[in-house]
């Protein structure tokens, strides 16, 4: 078997809950040898987080799948030298503690640079290692919020909203792979140095914001929520089938508009020349949207979709979980892949992103259990069996 493309690449994880350990499922699940260090009996809070198989979460068996779990008390002396032989043997370091926490503990960059130049320092937190904000907490709805997503989600009328997921940490966390990837790529070429990512949640969010600071700066104009439909770009919203169901309809390109009005038995707005472009349509969108809205809400959505479909407009029903577990597309693609769990159960897990023709990424195990690597990760270092046990009895790991 073809090895995965980051085999051989060591990654030490210093993080906990959404940011950091998202970053390393990542690049774990892409063959990068990922040793997570957690606190001794408690380990990483998602273990409890949301639905739970017996005591441990099953977000928990996506999250850290891949990974060894390694425990060490980091506010022992004996912890930390663990830890830091770890790291002067691995590629990358990933933290997302509030900045200065790792320095206190005594890994702080110079520390740690010192043992190991080629290290790359992925520094994952709400407002960066700088500036005023630096000493701030800030969790993900902090990011959306400031970085500006939560401001234009909603409706005009009401209070803005959030996203179901925690995306500002999934954000961050995606740039922070693509940050560690990047710098080891320099290393690679320039001369083997490594060097620290920084990534800020809010910043990771404002980095999405696609053309808010033009127009801000230009003319002065602020982005304000507008529900379902997409700003400036006519049509695109979200309709009312017969039969109840949400089902998005993307009409915005020029000749999709054509052929969607006439799909929907409108020729004259289909043949009107004020509509051939964006800005007409958009000068008219209640109009364009009264429209669709009047043929959805007269026809199932079954209806709806095949007629949008043989007329080649963009359309879906906005999907539920069991929608996309019984969906031919996600099944053709292997979006769901079985977990076998520890007490012999198996439960289904989302399918590694991005697909890569010839070294694909997998899953090779499930979240582990708490500790369940640390013997055999020191004995890996030196340590004789006899130290190890000495170790755990202080309560070192």
């Amino acid at each position: 078997m073809t090895d995965k493309p980051l085999a051989g690449v060591r990654v030490i994880e210093f993080g906990t809950l959404i940011a950091g350990p998202f970053c390393t499922r990542v690049l774990a699940e892409f063959g990068a040898e990922v040793i997570k260090i957690e606190t001794p009996g408690t380990g990483d809070p998602l273990r409890k987080w949301r639905k739970l198989h017996g005591d441990t979460s099953l977000w928990w068996y996506v999250q850290a799948r891949n990974k060894q779990s390694v425990t060490l008390n980091l506010k022992s002396p004996e912890g930390v030298e663990v830890a830091r032989q770890l790291v002067a043997g691995a590629d990358i370091v990933v933290e997302n503690f509030r900045p200065g926490v790792m320095e206190k503990l005594g890994l702080g960059w110079e520390t740690l640079k010192a043992d190991n130049p080629g290290l790359v320092m992925v520094r994952l937190s709400g407002f960066g290692q700088t500036g005023p904000y630096r000493d701030q907490p800030g969790f993900g709805a902090i990011g959306e919020s400031m970085g500006g997503l939560r401001y234009i989600t909603g409706y005009a009328d009401r209070p803005p909203v959030k996203t179901g997921i925690s995306i500002g940490d999934s954000i961050a966390a995606l740039w922070a792979a693509l940050g560690a990837l990047m710098a080891l790529r320099h290393r690679e070429v320039h001369g083997g140095a490594g060097q620290v990512v920084d990534v800020a949640l809010y910043e990771a969010v404002f980095a999405m914001m696609e053309s808010l600071v033009p127009e801000y700066d230009m003319f002065g104009f602020i982005r304000e929520r507008t529900g379902n439909v997409m700003p400036g770009i006519t049509p695109s919203n979200t309709h009312t089938s017969k039969d109840g169901r949400h089902i998005i309809v993307g009409g915005n390109g020029d000749a999709i508009f054509k052929r969607l009005m006439t799909a929907i038995g409108r020729p004259d707005l289909a043949d009107d020349p004020t509509l051939v472009d964006n800005a007409g349509r958009d000068a008219r969108a209640a109009e364009l949207y009264g429209a669709i809205d009047d043929w959805v809400a007269r026809h199932d959505a079954a209806a709806v979709i095949d007629t949008l479909k043989a007329a080649d407009v963009p359309t879906s029903p906005v999907y539920s979980i069991a929608d996309m577990m019984a969906d031919p597309q996600f099944i053709a693609r292997r979006m769901f892949e079985p977990l076998s769990l520890p007490d012999g159960a198996s439960v289904k897990a989302p399918g590694v992103v991005p697909r890569l023709s010839d070294t694909p990424g997998g899953t090779e195990w499930p979240g582990p259990a708490l500790g369940e690597h640390t013997d055999a990760v020191l004995a890996a270092l030196g340590y004789r069996p006899e130290r190890i046990e000495a170790l755990r009895v202080a309560g070192v790991i």
